[in-house]
């Protein structure tokens, strides 16, 4: 089975630079192949277009300073894009073409297979990335010891934060299906409360009255700075960081909902 492990990384100012640098050369030559793909009456292969990265390299050559399995992983992601277009044409959608990617929307890059490795130095966690170096890692949870890495992304989040999420392959049978219960509860949305069940057990809504106070003033004052000022980022930066605590707060509470109801209707 394939799961995912995302764990916070502190890289240090020079390592914030390169990540940064490295992102937004991927974000290039994403755009380049975009480039290359309009260029064709008919789609080519994607080994066509990621064969021309080595003589990309004669002339760009700060794509010498990126791992080279990071901006193969660039050019399949563009073809997963345009996949994913095409699906959605085949279903009926109307759908455009694929657009060249602003900075804000390319956020990550990934090491897939090789490249990368989970390292201990100075007794402290760190997250090995070729042509990076030894990036610091939070792992506030252990990877089991029978997973096999298969790749990680690294992501840098609207609030600032870097993040990398592992890809992790472990042999284990999916979980089988269970029998026939013996007792159904059924759960419903409320009203007046979050949810109730056919036992007469009720959780209450969560208050985010005053989160959401919060981020109204926060985006008050993001409505008031020049656009893409450092102001403007250093705000910005304040609104996606109220955004991502009520995300938590309302998964957090999600995650409890799923442990207590189950405790509760069987009571």
């Amino acid at each position: 089975m394939y799961y995912a492990y995302k764990y916070r990384i502190d890289p240090t100012d020079t390592h914030r630079e390169r990540l940064a640098w490295t992102v937004d050369t991927c974000r290039q030559v994403y755009n380049h192949f975009l480039y290359r793909l309009d260029q064709h009456e008919e789609t080519p292969a994607m080994t066509t277009l990621r064969s021309e990265l080595p003589d990309l390299k004669e002339w760009w050559t700060d794509l010498r300073d990126v791992y080279s399995r990071t901006l193969q992983v660039v050019v399949e992601r563009l073809y997963d894009n345009l996949r994913g277009l095409s699906r959605l044409k085949e279903e009926g959608y109307r759908v455009g073409s694929l657009r060249w990617k602003p900075p804000r929307e390319f956020q990550s890059f990934t090491y897939s297979q090789r490249g990368f490795k989970l390292d201990e130095k100075g007794g402290r966690a760190v997250l090995h990335l070729s042509k990076i170096g030894d990036v610091p890692i939070v792992l506030h949870r252990e990877i089991p010891d029978d997973a096999r890495l298969k790749q990680v992304t690294v992501k840098q989040e609207p609030t600032g934060e870097w993040f990398a999420t592992f890809g992790v392959e472990v042999d284990r049978e999916a979980p089988s299906k269970p029998g026939e219960p013996e007792k159904v509860v059924g759960i419903d949305v409320g009203i007046l409360t979050f949810a109730h069940d056919t036992d007469g057990h009720a959780v209450g809504s969560l208050d985010l009255a005053d989160e959401r106070n919060r981020l109204d003033r926060e985006r008050r004052k993001l409505s008031r700075k020049e656009h893409d000022s450092a102001n403007w980022e250093r705000k910005r930066r304040a609104v996606a960081r109220r955004y991502a605590d009520l995300k938590r707060k309302r998964r957090d509470f999600c995650t409890s909902f799923r442990r207590i109801m189950p405790a509760s209707t069987t009571s």
